[in-house]
Order: structure tokens, then sequence, then C-alpha cells
């Protein structure tokens, strides 16, 4: 393989109904950023079905080239019409670095298009860098069921690939004056290259706000004591305007849904506001809100690893600090 035909920064751009993934723009606010640092040109890769009129949204987000694969066959994901035309972009294009969103499409996508490239994959990354030396992308991730953070590298084969999931990158601002090139790809595509033949897609219909949107979160741990008790969280997130969320264990203990649950194994968060109440901080939770703006940490246990990434930290009981600060909430609106 010879390496020095392998340049510049290229990113999936995931949609699913036109409508562009939030991970999608961080990974682009990311691969800006990487692309400046080895002076290259940052590409989008955009896949779907009468999309090229979205495709200018992508270099408002940072890319200077759109690659627009407009098919019919890709207007729903299915695994091989994807993978076909993604590794034929990637032979033609030869990108030094590839980025692409831990989702459920990206989870399936990546290690088909590394695998049919003959290159590494590095999964569910929360920080990338350039080695100074090298220009090898630094790519760091949890092991070891979060106890260990590992820095992988691939020296020898290209692309650098990367899975990173939603909350942890962030997005630039929307330019409208930033201006750049728009790629129309010919993909011969058939009923050959479907493996599975999809019948109805029928969506779930969401009753719960995304803990990823939340600007306020009144998270609880294993401290809250019982599922009851998450009243009082509620209570607090009213207040606030905010949303409960929760830990691995309140979760395994039934106290919260899978979808509220902020950690390695749950959902990466990055709210203005995080209050921890009653969460010790294991490095699996931390991994998914220690980039929160402004972390409030409730805990009886002053030795808790929590308060080292805390911004503001209360050693005391949960049940008898967060009523007293709702009380205190009402008291201020009152007088405003």
């Amino acid at each position: 393989m010879n390496l020095s035909e392998y340049k510049g920064v290229m990113v999936f751009a995931e949609q699913r109904d036109g409508e562009m993934q939030k991970v999608s723009l961080e990974l682009l606010g990311e691969g800006r950023r990487l692309a400046d640092e080895l002076k290259t040109d940052l590409t989008a890769i955009f896949l779907g079905h009468n999309i090229r009129g979205k495709a200018n949204e992508l270099i408002y987000y940072g890319a200077d080239k759109v690659v627009v694969a407009d098919h019919e066959i890709l207007e729903t994901y299915m695994t091989e019409p994807y993978t076909k035309t993604m590794t034929k972009m990637v032979n033609e294009y030869k990108p030094d670095i590839i980025l692409m969103g831990a989702t459920a499409f990206g989870r399936d996508l990546a290690p088909r298009v590394s695998a049919r490239v003959a290159t590494g994959l590095t999964a569910d990354c929360t920080s990338l860098e350039v080695e100074k030396d090298t220009n090898l992308l630094l790519m760091t991730r949890p092991a070891f069921g979060g106890n260990i953070m590992a820095t992988i590298i691939c020296p020898d084969h290209r692309p650098q690939m990367s899975t990173v999931r939603a909350g942890v990158m962030l997005k630039l601002d929307r330019d409208e004056s930033k201006t750049g090139e728009i790629i129309d790809y010919s993909i011969s595509l058939s009923s050959d290259d479907m493996k599975v033949e999809i019948l109805e897609v029928v969506k779930e219909e969401k009753t719960k706000a995304n803990i990823e949107d939340a600007n306020i979160l009144v998270s609880g741990g294993r401290g809250v004591g019982k599922k009851e008790n998450f009243d009082i969280l509620e209570n607090l997130a009213h207040e606030f305007k905010g949303l409960v969320s929760g830990s691995r264990a309140t979760v395994d203990a039934g106290w919260v849904d899978r979808s509220q649950q902020v950690g390695q194994t749950g959902t990466t968060v990055r709210p203005d506001l995080y209050f921890a109440c009653g969460i010790s901080g294991a490095i699996q939770h931390l991994a998914g809100m220690e980039e929160s703006e402004f972390i409030i940490a409730i805990n009886k246990n002053p030795e808790a690893p929590i308060f080292d990434v805390a911004d503001l930290g209360i050693v005391g009981d949960l049940h008898k600090v967060v009523p007293a600060v709702i009380e205190e909430l009402k008291k201020a609106k009152k007088e405003v």
C-alpha cells in the first residue's frame, strides 16, 4: 500500500429520511479541525435519494467538498448498496482519514468498508489527535470495560478509520457564507446489489425527549436508593425545564429507561448544566458526561471520583439537598 497516495479527511454524512444526523455535523467540526492541522481538504460523502438540495448544508458546517451519490436504491439504508458505494468512493478518492458516526448505520457500515479496503477501524472513539512527528491519527477509546483509555494508531494501512458517538465532538456554527464544491457521483446499482428487500419501515413513536438534546440534565445514580426517589429529581428537572437521566446502575435496576442512560454504554451528553445526584463517578459514566459545560455533584462520600470533574461539589444527602435546592429555586422565582 502506497501511503503517500492517501490524502484528505472524509466524513460519512448520515441522513435519515433526508434529515441530517447530529453526529455527522459534529464530525464535520472535528474533521475540519483535523484537516486544518494537516493542511488538507475535508470531504463529506452524502448517500441517499433526492438529497442533492441539502448538500450545501454540509458545506455550511465545514466541508470543502461534498460527494453526492443519489440513487433510488440508496433511499433507505441497506448494508450492501451502501457498502458498495462507499467502498468505491474510498478506492477512488483515497482519503487519509475517514470519520463515521457510531450509530446503528455507522456500526454496520464502517467495519464492512474497512474490511473491503483492507485497513483497520477504531470504534467508539472519544478523542482524535494528530501526532506531530508522523501525522498519524491518534484514536483514543475506552477499553477493558472503560477501566483504561487506549490510544490506537494505524501506521501501515490507509485510510485511518474511526467511529465516534454522538455528543462527543463539537459541531461548528452554521456559516452560509462558506463556499465549496458539490460533486455528483455516478454509481451503478441494481437489485443484484440488494441481499435483502425492505417490505415496510415501521417507525417507533417517541414519547420522551432525547437527553442528547437537553440543555439541562438531572442525573441519578445508585445513591438515589429506589425508583420512587427519582420523583425528587423529576421535580428538580421541572424547575429547570430540563430532563432526568441516570447511570447504568439505575437502568439495570429498572429505575429509569435505557434511553435515559448516560455513560460509555449509554448516551454521551454535553448539556449546559449537569446534576450528578448520588453518582460515584465511575470512568464509564464520566466518559458520557465529563464534557458538560457545568457539573454539579451531590454525594455523601467526599472521596467520590465525581468530585474530580465537578465544577461545584456538595457533600451531603441528596434526599435533603435536592428538596432544599428546589425550595430555593421556587423562592427566587417568586422574587423575580
